[in-house]
């Protein structure tokens, strides 16, 4: 009767376990990382008689959890590059509706500008017209500074993420060395039982830490695991958790950098960072929230100099020469403000560079590093974007020096370099927030241009003279102003150009002093030299800003002059309704100004939406395909770990008829003891 009674007992007991195994299942099928168990029974030892071997029951041998580490490994690949592209997707989008929105754009805002200078070149002495130029000009400022204000703060933003997620990382890092320490000081490791719930979190733990950056996981002894970044850093060894942290970047005070703390000792580990959600963050800083602030920037410049430079050689409404229209793009402070230091750099820190920008048409938008080797005086410049080393040389004893690029020169004006210095390199990323309107008064914009040419009365050939095209009022190598312009409403000289007839017949032209009536020189050579060219349009002066010649402006003769012909060049006195800068400023919203002379404004800050908005739409593909492949290697764990409420059903009867079959087997036990019993009275 025992052995019988025994036997029953040992089935109601294993069955109760896996009907509360069963439960635990029910109950934690929505549980986030939960793993399916079932329980493992097996045959108890047989009682040996002479007539065989006699069952006694049934033993709960294990309680095994469900899980296929192939497919968990592939759930957390799947989750930090799901993670990855959501972050970059979100980001992108955002800076896509920034630039690309017709409010928030900046389009609009130029087209409106140019179109109010062609309204103005209708009635260029008209105030209210002159009025709303300003106002549209103030409103392109306006836009620049928006958009630059919003892209800091969108910067501001990733790094505050930046900063969470390493606080995530690190709260799950710990929670991971823990539970591998209770894991490993589990009882009944030692036989295969597995504390299955503790495994369970630690699973979960990991892939939370997936979906913030790539990691790997390799297994170690205690069935503890050890992870590291991609490259190899240790995050958690055994029961040790490293520290994720962020700093401000040595190279770029404005930038983040991520380190890892371990045993007292902090390392940059900024380009291990890839995957998961801090890895799409660290790429929408490096592929676009920069290259859209340089990309925006050299806009902002160019607009500057074109705009500047064709205003400068104008006459506004009161004789006087135009002066700018925007800020000066190389003021001394912007000039500084292109260079950065790296903080990393050795003592005494005392090096003065500036980056002046020489020609926004040849003007690329990026950020170089210029970095010095050898003794100190080697220096190479690479490029941020591939890494490419684009100049290379060796400083004058003196220190002072100029590395010249296309659109801008690196000036090396003193100080002490020391062989691994770094210098940021960054000429167009201050440009939309460096720019202002200078011109405040509606009389002060300069529509008209400051010289005016006509003919004789008394001329009887056929030639004419246009009205000529400023080239120029500054010297361009000492920016000070051309001879021909440094007396106030007057050109010095005022010019005669006069016609004779050689007695070979050939046509020369002499230039006068139209006050004096004296010969002008030209250079170190008296005239008469100049040939008139029939038939031709002949430009009368040089246009080589090196040349003794020089005057800044220039004017062409057409036709057949007669001998004694005369046409005089002056200054334009009283030129109010003169609109001849004025239809040259509009010109400029059409012209094409930037990329090598291949794009207008309009153009360069369409380029730059388009950009953005083709890596906009590359992400949202890029994270849908993600999104798929997650939900696959999710279903694909879930249909061996998850929980399948039907299945787990049809366990609770399949047990329960058993543990009723069992409970069974014990009543016939005692009704049989209960029967030998009475056979006894």
């Amino acid at each position: 009767m025992a052995g019988l009674i025994g036997t029953g007992l040992s089935g109601i007991l294993s069955l109760q376990a896996a009907l509360n195994t069963t439960g635990n299942n029910i109950t934690n099928a929505n549980t986030p990382g939960y793993s399916r168990q079932e329980v493992v029974f097996e045959t108890q030892d047989a009682r040996r008689t002479g007539a065989g071997s006699i069952g006694t029951g049934v033993n709960v041998a294990n309680i095994r959890r469900l899980a296929d580490q192939y497919l968990v490994q592939q759930v957390r690949e799947d989750s930090s590059l799901f993670g990855e592209q959501n972050a970059l997707n979100a980001e992108l989008s955002r800076l896509d509706n920034l630039l690309g929105g017709e409010s928030t754009g900046l389009n609009t805002a130029l087209n409106n500008f140019f179109a109010s200078l062609q309204n103005a070149a209708e009635d260029p002495a008209s105030l209210p017209q002159r009025q709303l130029v300003l106002s549209e000009a103030q409103q392109v400022v306006n836009r620049f500074e928006a958009i630059n204000q919003e892209l800091i703060q969108q910067r501001e933003s990733v790094k505050t993420q930046m900063q969470q997620g390493a606080a995530d990382a690190n709260t799950l890092l710990k929670s991971i060395a823990e539970l591998n320490l209770a894991i490993s000081e589990s009882p009944g490791l030692a036989q295969g039982r597995m504390p299955n719930e503790l495994m369970d979190k630690r699973d979960e733990a990991l892939r939370k830490l997936s979906e913030l950056v790539n990691v790997r996981v390799t297994e170690s002894e205690g069935s503890q695991v050890n992870v590291s970044l991609a490259n190899g850093q240790a995050l958690v060894v055994g029961s040790n958790a490293s520290q994720l942290g962020t700093r401000t970047s040595p190279e770029d005070p404005v930038r983040l950098q991520f380190t890892l703390t371990a045993g007292g000792r902090t390392m940059g580990v900024d380009d291990q960072i890839t995957g998961g959600k801090l890895g799409g963050l660290r790429r929408f800083e490096s592929e676009a929230l920069n290259p859209a602030r340089d990309q925006l920037g050299r806009v902002a410049i160019g607009l500057q100099e074109t705009m500047n430079h064709q205003h400068e050689i104008g006459m506004d409404l009161e004789g006087d020469l135009g002066g700018l229209f925007f800020s000066d793009m190389n003021r001394e402070a912007y000039q500084r403000g292109r260079v950065v230091a790296s903080e990393n750099n050795a003592e005494p820190r005392d090096a003065r560079l500036a980056v002046e920008i020489t020609d926004s048409q040849d003007l690329q938008a990026g950020s170089w590093t210029l970095q010095f080797t050898g003794d100190g005086r080697d220096y190479e410049l690479v490029d941020d974007s591939n890494g490419d080393v684009v100049n290379r040389g060796r400083l004058p004893a003196s220190t002072t020096a100029e590395i010249t690029m296309p659109g801008f020169n690196i000036r090396v004006e003193s100080g002490t370099f020391s062989p691994d210095d770094k210098f940021s390199i960054q000429p167009t990323r201050l440009g939309a927030s460096n720019i202002s309107l200078e011109v405040e008064r509606e009389e002060d914009l300069a529509f008209a241009s400051p010289v005016r040419a006509e003919g004789s009365l008394g001329n009887a050939g056929k030639a004419k003279i246009d009205q000529g095209r400023m080239l120029d009022v500054r010297n361009p190598f000492t920016n000070s102003l051309l001879p021909d312009f440094q007396q106030k409403g007057q050109l010095s000289p005022p010019l005669e150009i006069r016609f004779r007839e050689l007695g070979s017949g050939e046509m020369v032209y002499d230039l006068y002093n139209a006050d004096t009536g004296a010969l002008v020189e030209n250079g170190d050579t008296t005239v008469p030299r100049n040939v008139y060219q029939d038939g031709l349009s002949n430009k009368l002066f040089t246009e080589d800003p090196a040349s003794p010649d020089y005057r800044g402006y220039q004017f062409e003769i057409s036709g057949k002059p007669a001998d004694g012909d005369v046409f005089t060049i002056g200054y334009n006195t009283n030129g109010t309704s003169d609109n001849r800068n004025a239809e040259l400023l509009a010109a400029l919203g059409t012209a094409n100004t930037l990329n090598n002379g291949s794009q207008n404004f309009t153009e360069s800050y369409a380029g730059l939406v388009e950009d953005v908005g083709v890596k906009t739409r590359q992400s949202q593909l890029d994270k849908e395909a993600g999104q798929t492949l997650l939900a696959q290697s999710s279903n694909q764990r879930e249909s061996v770990s998850g929980v399948n409420l039907d299945e787990e059903a049809g366990k609770l009867i399949q047990y329960q008829a058993a543990y009723n079959a069992s409970a069974q087997v014990m009543s016939v036990a005692q009704d049989l003891f209960n029967t030998l019993l009475q056979s006894f009275r």
